[in-house]
């Protein structure tokens, strides 16, 4: 079983920086890509940075400029540098592992999700 620990949550006043950092553990055997998604509350899910197993990465708009996302694919740790935060910034953030190998013998991949750390943005 693949286990996601996650840290760097907290609260900030608007205009202020937090960093977020991931850590996947297990039988693992490589990892398409690692990211970071947000949940505000009533709202859905959404995408907040991705970085692939080749270091192309993936913003959302909202964040792009702000937010920098960062890795160690030997490590299967991401980090995600959030700058000039905003209250709209607000969420939970959950790490994801998404098309992990368990097996160097078995095809298939599985994703896998961490727990979420709640970031509160101030004004």
């Amino acid at each position: 079983q693949v286990q996601l620990v996650e840290s760097g949550g907290g609260l900030v006043q608007a205009g202020g920086s937090l960093r977020l950092s991931c850590a996947a553990s297990g039988r693992i055997f490589g990892i398409n890509t690692m990211g970071w998604y947000r949940q505000a509350p009533g709202k859905q899910r959404e995408l907040v940075a991705a970085r692939t197993s080749g270091g192309s990465t993936n913003y959302a708009d909202s964040v792009k400029g702000r937010f920098t996302i960062s890795g160690d694919n030997a490590k299967n740790t991401v980090y995600l540098q959030m700058n000039s935060l905003k209250p709209e910034d607000t969420a939970v953030y959950y790490c994801a592992a998404l098309g992990v190998a368990e097996s160097p013998w078995r095809p298939g991949r599985n994703d896998y999700w961490g727990q979420g750390t709640q970031v509160t943005v101030s004004s």
